[in-house]
């Protein structure tokens, strides 16, 4: 499979912040708190203006390994991987945006929700998958059913997920981490609450 990069990074913390920023001031603090608690994998999504240059500076912060997420079309993926962004995730997966990615080398995590899903990964070489939107997809029960035929799939289930049903998540053997926003909270940046709550993620492997 080509995705040993993205393999490594998944290992590295339980938890993937989910992260949307709106003020690039607030870049270095956040990654300087989420790396301090144990969680050094940092997803910037691309939602906000501030978020390329917010993921650059990022990248500043020893530790930390810095991706894109919210990733849609190659357009937007060469857009992140020039502003220094070390994996890609995307909410799905398109031929596309897939092959744009493979031919890129960059770490991929492309969202997937069904068999086909899987399938279309798999033969682009890919082996590792977020599963999303988890909580509404079908929850753990479906990951189950769908992970069964897929022995060779990895995932980072994402969306919905909480600080309380992350550990069911986690005790799946397919599953190498979770994605999760509540570690990053909407409202001010408050760096003392946010290393307290990744410090509580990075403990939640089982």
């Amino acid at each position: 499979m080509a995705d040993t990069g993205i393999a490594q990074i998944m290992a590295l913390a339980p938890v993937i912040p989910v992260i949307v920023i709106d003020r690039v001031a607030d870049a270095v603090p956040l990654a300087e708190a989420l790396v301090a608690g144990g969680l050094p994998v940092l997803e910037v999504t691309l939602r906000t203006p501030a978020a390329l240059d917010a993921l650059t500076a990022m990248k500043a912060v020893k530790g930390a390994v810095v991706g894109a997420g919210t990733v849609l079309d190659p357009a937007m993926l060469a857009g992140a991987v020039d502003a220094g962004a070390e994996f890609i995730v995307s909410p799905g997966l398109t031929d596309r945006l897939g092959q744009a990615a493979v031919a890129s080398g960059i770490p991929f995590l492309p969202g997937v929700a069904s068999a086909g899903d899987i399938m279309r990964g798999l033969d682009l070489g890919l082996s590792h998958f977020k599963f999303f939107p988890a909580a509404t997809s079908g929850g753990i029960p479906a990951l189950k059913a769908l992970a069964a035929p897929f022995g060779m799939a990895r995932f980072c289930p994402t969306g919905g997920i909480t600080a309380a049903s992350a550990p069911e998540w986690l005790a799946l053997d397919p599953v190498l981490c979770v994605g999760g926003s509540w570690v990053v909270p909407p409202g001010p940046l408050d760096p003392v609450r946010v290393e307290g709550l990744a410090r509580e993620a990075a403990a939640l492997r089982p």
